[in-house]
């Protein structure tokens, strides 16, 4: 201690000491904060590496049997995989495999790659095999184009567009969307081959044997090397229209145009966008985990406004789905508050001591900050929502040591000391307290930062982060920094009366603090320290009362709060088949309601505005079903800000449904904000076996089920009907006339399905030359019946004479999840009626034994906000267990006694009352941002309580008896106490009373620091002193100072 306080004697002492440090803190943080990214969530990685497969014509089934059975036995043997999801569907799989935490990704994908390259037993059909890591990548904004040219034309405007934006600095990810592949499609009339005795494999095989650029070799003459090449694409459609397919009977050249269409197309007809009714094409900008959203939108805002000065006639381009504008907002919003909470800190301090004082205790708050911005910039850390709520709590939390510090300064003062000696002696009284107090927030904080679990632990995270590098600086500042300021502060007025250093209201303020100490929590501690068993059982009464309110289901729990966002969706799911003719009949249906409800409540909206800014419908679009095709659709509502609109996104929802009626055929139509950050969907239960029809039987009483909960709404599982399926298998004397499976499915899938002759490059697009049957002559079963097989012979049959056909369905999608067939069924709830937290208790203890008990080879788990929920609250469980033992040691190991240390712990549980009718005063709901703040509360109540026993001991050590040392104590920590108090709930009270909609998140989060804080405030100075008074009456407590404090 004695070098400790040759160390502030010198800080103290020294003329520039003290201001070379803060100014240097001051510029590794001004250097550092203009390079922090800005984001709405934390970058949250993804241990995920991903595999995708085409495979062209195939069914579910098929590509199951084919492409996810053999990728997941040949990854088996990979180490340190936590789950393996297939999804098998038509054309195509998916296999993602998630790896262990704190395994090396890179070696995990190259492990996963090497396996699946390995196999050698794919179907020939089998095209692309991609093995790719999951990257994070962010919407940043859409960029809606329009204007009077053909979908092609507008394309290629778009591809010009795109490659101008990632030429700009600041973006790097721009996708488009809206169209499909372009392709020379080549449609042959079933007619024109029978009359010239040609099949689709022959035609092919013309155009891909006049379609050759290939390097021929090279001349290697005496001077130099010359590269050969052979050239011979047909680039055009007239190249294509002329080239030479087959000869007549006469020997007149056949020409491709003379017995096919040939048209330059997209491939799927269904891939499009409208906006505001307009085809539209959409350039999509996202960011990656290292770019900061609001410089790409800024660079964006400035080359759409050089664009439109240049762009053709009639091109207009409409920012849509702004994610950007939601991080504006957010930051703006805590950026306010962070100011409003500083001066509410600063004037809580000017009713405790003067200018002078309190500007420098004040002081410290930028300071540490700006040295908290140097180390977030090295450690990767974002300015994000939850950073801002770190420095937001922070902003209260770093007076706790300043304040403390100052007080006793001006209890040394009082005493009638020098302004140094007073510096220096109060600085060095409290030293031990307060680096003890620092730990014991360390150990709290360093657990719950390394032991948050699942995708929200890891966005939740950064909280405890940001508040140990801040607390850890702050304390630097109070001890090395701030000792010196308030010395030369205070020498000013050294020769000034005591009278003379204070004004009126401060003396007021002063006195009214002394009456409220001596007249009003005098004679309750000394009450409460005179009946101290029957006040602590009092205490314990209202603890069991509080929790009951929980356990009683009249509080109730939920993953998050709802934020209401600016875009509202609908996302349309019909049966797999379905025509796009049909699925735009019933969106143009669903697009006529949203307009009627914008004029319906338009007229309900600030100064008339409409509600629906732009209306954008999305095919070939559903995130839900995660599938394509021409049977699902998105329709995006843009909608007036939520800061500004009257009316609940709920009551949006529920006039739009309203408003669309019913739509027949339809499996699905959910209304929904799409979702920014981690999370899941409130109902979404996993069913794991081998039956299909099993799975879907149960999925199908599992959604019964649900549907008895009032306010359950959207439920669905995955487990859908695919496309109807016509099987052909060979008659049994086929192979004598010269038909084998190979040559029969080949012909088949020429002609139905179509084959790609070759692949050609015009500009920076590739194109595929592709061919078929012309669609008038593969509309009915009868063409397939009447088609004519070609032998090898010659020989032309139908083939209905050597294959019979029948008739099937199989599943559009099949899910699998580490080797084992599942159905997940999901749903929604209206918070306003009902609590998903309660709904998945109850199907839990109700129905899940029952449904299990019915089919024994089903596997019943939870997924989404319960399974998020689950992971979240054991991380944080276990933080919070890790960190009350380190405080615990800590304590005991200072205090040199097991005993005493729960004193100062007891104070953490009784909290809780604060944090449960805090909520219960608000109408919040607790929530993982609710259990968040708790446990960051716990490790704030335990410094009052440590400082606290130290004066007991001391006055004990002064011959004072325990009860009287009690009593004096907590007259002695009033003002202390009260001034940590006050400037923490004085920080975050702008944020517990703000209105915003995108506070809401985090308003839990601060009702548990207030409303814990206060009524640990009141315990702190009441059940301590009784705690240890009742320790002392079983002789648990060492009577003697020991140099503990």
């Amino acid at each position: 201690m004695n070098v400790f306080k040759q160390v502030i004697s010198y800080m103290c002492d020294h003329p520039t000491a003290a201001n070379l440090l803060m100014l240097l803190f001051l510029a590794l943080g001004a250097i550092s904060v203009t390079d922090l990214k800005r984001e709405t969530f934390p970058d949250f990685s993804v241990n995920a590496v991903e595999i995708l497969v085409t495979y062209p014509g195939a069914t579910a089934d098929d590509v199951e049997t084919s492409i996810c059975r053999r990728i997941e036995d040949a990854i088996d043997s990979v180490s340190n995989i936590v789950e393996v999801k297939s999804t098998a569907m038509e054309n195509r799989a998916s296999v993602m495999v998630e790896m262990v935490e704190g395994n090396d990704i890179i070696e995990f994908f190259n492990d996963i790659k090497t396996q699946v390259e390995a196999i050698n037993d794919f179907p020939n059909e089998v095209e692309d095999v991609i093995v790719k890591r999951i990257n994070r990548i962010d919407p940043v904004v859409s960029v809606a184009i329009t204007g009077p040219m053909s979908p092609l034309h507008l394309k290629l405007y778009c591809e010009d567009l795109k490659d101008r934006l990632k030429h700009l600095n600041r973006v790097s990810q721009v996708e488009i969307l809206g169209f499909s592949d372009h392709e020379f499609l080549i449609e042959i009339p079933f007619y024109n081959m029978m009359r010239l005795g040609l099949s689709v494999s022959d035609i092919e095989g013309a155009v891909a044997a006049q379609n050759i650029d290939l390097p021929a070799g090279s001349l290697e003459t005496r001077d130099s090397d010359i590269l050969i090449r052979f050239s011979e694409e047909r680039k055009t459609l007239y190249d294509l229209e002329n080239l030479i397919v087959a000869s007549s009977q006469t020997g007149v050249e056949i020409r491709l145009g003379d017995i096919a269409s040939v048209t330059d197309r997209f491939m799927d007809d269904e891939d499009k966008i409208l906006f505001d009714g307009k085809r539209a094409g959409l350039l999509q900008i996202n960011k990656t985990k290292s770019e900061d959203a609001l410089r790409i939108m800024d660079a964006v805002t400035r080359f759409l406004e050089e664009e439109e000065a240049r762009a053709p006639a009639g091109i207009s381009f409409t920012t849509t789905q702004n994610v950007s504008k939601i991080v504006r907002d957010r930051l703006q919003m805590l950026l306010k508050n962070a100011v409003a909470g500083l001066i509410l800190v600063f004037i809580a301090m000017l009713l405790f001591f003067p200018f002078g004082f309190s500007f420098w205790v004040v002081m410290g708050l930028p300071v540490s900050f700006f040295l908290t911005f140097f180390f977030m910039k090295h450690l990767g850390l974002s300015i994000n929502m939850l950073s801002m709520v770190g420095l937001l709590i922070g902003l209260g939390l770093l007076m706790d040591d300043a304040i403390v510090i100052a007080e006793n300064i001006a209890v040394h003062l009082e005493k009638g000391k020098n302004t140094f000696s007073a510096t220096v002696d109060g600085v060095s009284e409290v030293a031990a307290g307060v680096f003890s107090s620092f730990l014991t927030t360390l150990f709290i904080f360093g657990a719950l930062a390394l032991s948050m679990a699942g995708d929200i632990g890891k966005v939740l995270y950064v909280i405890p982060v940001i508040l140990i590098l801040t607390l850890s600086v702050s304390l630097v500042e109070a001890f090395f920094i701030l000792p010196n300021h308030l010395s030369h502060s205070l020498s000013k007025h050294e020769n000034k009366s005591k009278e003379n250093q204070k004004n009126r209201f401060r003396q007021k303020m002063e006195a009214g603090i002394n009456w409220v100490r001596e007249k009003l929590l005098g004679p309750v501690v000394d009450t409460a320290v005179n009946f101290r068993y029957l006040f602590v059982g009092l205490i314990v009464f209202a603890f069991m009362a509080s929790i009951s309110m929980i356990a009683g289901g009249y509080l109730k729990i939920r993953a998050f709060p709802d934020i209401e966002g600016d875009v509202l969706q609908a996302r349309i799911l019909f049966p797999q088949g379905t025509p796009l003719e049909r699925t735009e009949h019933y969106v143009d249906q669903m697009v006529d309601a949203a307009q009627k409800m914008n004029g319906q409540l338009s007229l309900s909206q600030p100064a008339g505005a409409d509600l629906v800014d732009h209306i954008s419908v999305l095919y070939n679009t559903n995130a839900d079903a995660g599938e394509t095709g021409s049977h699902v659709a998105t329709i995006s509502l843009d909608l007036l800000n939520a800061e500004n609109r009257s009316g609940t996104m709920d009551d949006i929802i529920s006039q739009w449904r309203s408003l669309a009626g019913d739509i027949p055929d339809a499996i699905a139509i959910a209304f929904k904000e799409p979702t920014i950050g981690p999370g899941g969907l409130p109902i979404e239960i996993r069913l794991t076996g081998n039956s299909l029809s099993e799975l879907k039987l149960a999925s199908t009483q599992l959604i019964n089920w649900f549907y008895s909960y009032e306010g359950v709404f959207d439920l669905y599982d995955d487990l859908r009907p695919g496309k109807p399926e016509i099987q052909v298998k060979l008659k049994k004397g086929a192979k004598i006339r010269g038909f084998d499976a190979r040559t029969v499915s080949k012909q088949l899938r020429a002609a139905f399905y179509g084959t790609t002759a070759s692949e050609i490059i015009v500009g920076d697009e590739s194109y595929e030359v592709n061919l078929r049957m012309t669609g008038d002559d593969r509309n009915s079963i009868s063409h397939l019946e009447n088609f004519y097989l070609m032998s090898g012979t010659g020989e032309r049959v139908p083939l209905s004479t050597v294959a019979s056909i029948t008739h099937s369905r199989g599943y559009a999608g099949i899910k699998r999840v580490n080797a084992g067939r599942t159905v997940t069924v999901t749903g929604d709830v209206d918070t306003r009626v009902a609590n998903a937290a309660d709904i998945i208790k109850d199907t839990k203890n109700r129905f899940l034994p029952k449904l299990k008990k019915q089919f024994p080879g089903i596997t019943i788990g939870l997924e989404g906000q319960a399974k998020e929920m689950k992971a979240s609250m054991g991380g944080m469980v276990k933080a919070f267990g890790i960190g009350i033992f380190g405080v615990f040691c800590l304590l005991s190991f200072q205090f040199r006694s097991y005993q005493e240390p729960l004193v100062i712990m007891a104070i953490i549980p009784f909290a809780l009352i604060g944090v449960i009718w805090g909520h219960i005063f608000m109408g919040l709901d607790i929530c993982m941002p609710s259990i968040l703040g708790f446990v960051s509360l716990a490790g704030i109540v335990v410094n009052d309580s440590i400082l606290l026993v130290s004066f007991i001991k001391l006055n004990t050590a002064r011959g004072k008896s325990v009860e009287e040392a009690g009593k004096m104590a907590s007259r002695e920590r009033f003002r202390a106490v009260l001034l940590t108090s006050v400037t923490t709930i004085a920080g975050l009270m702008p944020l517990l009373s703000e209105k915003s909609m995108q506070a809401q998140i985090l308003i839990p989060l601060a009702c548990s620091i207030v409303f814990g804080l206060l009524m640990s405030t009141i315990l702190v100075l009441l059940v301590v002193p009784c705690l240890y008074t009742i320790l002392a009456d079983f002789n648990l407590v060492r009577l003697t100072d020991d140099n503990s404090h």
